[in-house]
């Protein structure tokens, strides 16, 4: 990935001004570190990352790189265990997220003559907010819903004729199999779908599109750096475009920390160019993806493109010496049409040793016995050892409005 000299200046001027913050975050970390003497990519790349966990330990505004009196907003994390991530905003980098989701909206198609229905959450989540400022920067209509009752959302998207849905994947499946069950498909206007907050494998995106007759765009961001709106597929390929007036983008070696050739699967390392509340530097977010060579058909190649997240490195399970994602399982289902695309997996310990139970949905049609064997043995093939597969019907696990967990580690 190469770093242009307008990114390189806004960096280090980002840089001279953490440091100079009296007791910040920054001033503390690169305590010891001649800013002066970064003078190029290489230079910058020697620079150690930010975990999150040094964010948790910044709460509640140890990240602020203004004063008090600067900040207009706060936005946290949505992680549901340890100390929360406090993100503070500054007047311009509330702007600067919604002319970055404008922008989103735009690669999607989006005009002002749209009407956008919002369904992630609002509060102290990033999402909501996020789609519908950048949609009222756009001008399009925006219908904010915000998460759950799905009997108003369906209710609104007929009566407000909507044509662009946002949610999550699991919200968006989940609203699909509902306009399917009641056979209302002809009575909706959609037309495109965008979704964030969590990766989706093509089994559920391809049911999704099935379903409602779709575009199907991948938003991509964090809570950490904006949040959603800092990149988005266009209409012309594969591939999240990344604002790179916004951000600068890394791909490393989840494992050694390297940086790796792109095109190459890694986990992405992201930095803040413009950002003001709290700007940060070389942040591994441990989503992982690569970088997609070449130019995009709709020109914009001054905005690098990550291909569809795969995972998370943090999302790795470890069983019987073998790493595996739920994206392992998900390839796997991929290659059974018949099947559906809902799964779980639960890891326990038993009798001395780890097992895995993987539960899968399907039509009573098949033959759920021969089907498990069969998913089975490709899944030996495929990670080295045999899970326990059961086919369950169809509706029986459950369905989220927000995001779905599929992992359960049931192990101490």
């Amino acid at each position: 990935m190469q770093m242009t000299e307008t990114q390189f200046s806004a960096i280090k001027q980002q840089l001279k001004k953490l440091v100079a913050v009296p007791d910040g975050f920054y001033a503390k970390k690169y305590a010891g570190i001649d800013i002066d003497a970064i003078q190029d990519k290489s230079d910058f790349e020697k620079l150690p990352f930010t975990e999150k966990a040094d964010l948790r330990e910044a709460y509640p505004l140890g990240l602020a790189a203004v004063p008090a009196e600067k900040i207009v907003r706060i936005h946290s994390s949505s992680g549901t265990t340890g100390t929360p991530v406090i993100v503070p905003y500054t007047k311009k980098d509330v702007e600067d997220w919604a002319i970055q989701f404008a922008r989103c909206y735009e690669y999607a198609g989006v005009t002002p003559a749209d009407r956008v229905q919002i369904t992630p959450g609002y509060g102290l989540w990033t999402a909501g907010i996020g789609f519908q400022a950048g949609c009222e920067r756009l001008g399009a209509m925006a219908i904010p819903m915000g998460p759950g009752n799905t009997e108003k959302q369906l209710q609104f998207m007929m009566d407000m004729e909507t044509t662009v849905f946002t949610a999550t994947a699991s919200y968006a499946l989940l609203i699909a199999e509902e306009v399917e069950r009641r056979g209302i498909g002809d009575k909706i206007k959609l037309k495109k779908l965008i979704t964030g907050s969590e990766r989706a494998g093509e089994k559920i995106r391809e049911r999704i599109i099935s379903s409602l007759g779709v575009e199907y765009y991948d938003i991509y961001g964090l809570t950490e750096v904006y949040g959603p709106g800092i990149g988005i597929n266009c209409q012309h390929g594969h591939g999240m475009h990344v604002w790179s007036d916004y951000v600068y983008l890394e791909i490393v070696n989840p494992e050694t920390g390297e940086l790796v050739e792109d095109g190459e699967w890694g986990e992405i390392v992201l930095t803040t160019l413009q950002k003001e509340g709290a700007p940060l530097i070389r942040f591994r977010t441990h989503d992982l993806s690569r970088i997609i060579p070449g130019e995009c058909a709709c020109g914009h190649n001054e905005h690098p493109r990550l291909d569809t997240l795969t995972g998370r490195s943090d999302d790795m399970m470890k069983i019987h010496g073998v790493n595996v994602f739920p994206a392992h399982i998900e390839e796997i289902l991929q290659e059974f049409p018949e099947l559906s695309s809902e799964y779980q997996i639960r890891i326990s310990h038993l009798d001395g040793r780890d097992t895995m139970r993987v539960y899968i949905e399907a039509p009573g049609t098949l033959d759920w016995a021969q089907t498990a064997t069969a998913v089975a043995m490709r899944a030996k093939s495929k990670i080295g050892f045999t899970p326990l597969v059961k086919i369950v019907e169809l509706g029986f696990l459950p369905r989220s409005e927000k995001k779905t967990k599929r992992v359960f580690d049931e192990r101490e």
